[in-house]
């Protein structure tokens, strides 16, 4: 029996599935809308309530996509967005905000995130997402693509709110695990992955395949996932883009990888010695 998906849980006691639902390109291929929206739909009747998209993402095609995904089933979903750095200010933020709110077919999101640093300062796009927590436009607020500079420079602008890190993580690209990671779990500041199983690049791994071969019934694609799953305070959110495609990544949440599994991870993909620039897509 499949058992309830794993939880992470943000500051102020929210708990996440730890495997939600990316949706970078979902809307790029209009003949395949309706199997997009059927494989949301399908994800979150398999507990992945999760669903992380941007205004980026298709200039808002992701956002309307979703919003006809989840129409009457809002109250299932912990819904996330970001915005563009050039439009993190003080009116600017305002106005994408309420922008992808329309799109989205709600009146609130549960999380909104810068999507990576600009010319902005911090402090102003901090101040900003606080107005429109208080205006009820959001709930929470967190940033993308910040490296342990970019976080403590946050914190230092008057950002101890930050609930989230949406990073680019998976068992090729490690380098958060030696600073990123550690800085983050001791502040209570989950990470959420994205691309965990480097766009679907990683499944066709000959050691990924030898793991998955020695697991019934799992595939490579699960093993990444499981990968980046196997310790607490971190959230993937890979792309699925029809029915089976969900049916074949939700196992992950439940698949446990042996010492065995880890090391012979680690012989292929050899966790970082140093400090690494941070990996971005």
């Amino acid at each position: 029996m499949t058992q309830p998906i794993a939880t992470t849980t943000l500051p102020g006691g929210v708990a996440l599935p730890a495997l939600g639902q990316g949706t970078w390109t979902i809307a790029d291929r209009p003949a395949r809308r309706a199997a997009a929206v059927a494989a949301l739909q399908a994800g979150l009747d398999a507990g992945m309530t999760l669903v992380d998209t941007a205004e980026m993402y298709g200039e808002g095609a992701s956002e309307e996509l979703i919003g006809e995904a989840i129409a009457g089933r809002r109250d299932e979903v912990f819904l996330v967005s970001k915005v563009y750095p050039h439009n993190a200010g003080r009116r600017s933020a305002v106005a994408a905000c309420e922008a992808s709110l329309r799109r989205l077919g709600t009146d609130r999101l549960d999380l909104y995130l810068l999507h990576w640093r600009g010319g902005i300062p911090l402090a102003e796009t901090v101040e900003v997402f606080e107005r429109l927590v208080a205006a009820g436009k959001i709930r929470r607020w967190g940033v993308s693509n910040f490296d342990v500079d970019d976080m403590e420079e946050l914190l230092a602008a008057g950002g101890e709110a930050v609930a989230v890190n949406q990073v680019l993580y998976n068992c090729g690209r490690r380098g958060i695990e030696f600073d990123l990671i550690p800085w983050q779990a001791a502040r209570g500041i989950p990470v959420m992955a994205y691309s965990p199983i480097e766009q679907g690049r990683l499944p066709r791994h000959p050691a990924l395949a030898a793991i998955a071969a020695r697991h019934p019934g799992a595939t490579a694609a699960q093993v990444a996932l499981a990968f980046t799953l196997r310790r607490g305070g971190v959230v993937a959110i890979p792309q699925m883009s029809t029915p089976a495609h969900v049916a074949e990544n939700r196992p992950a949440a439940d698949l446990l990888l042996t010492a065995d599994d880890l090391a012979e991870i680690d012989r292929a993909f050899p966790p970082p010695a140093r400090k690494r620039p941070l990996d971005m897509l």
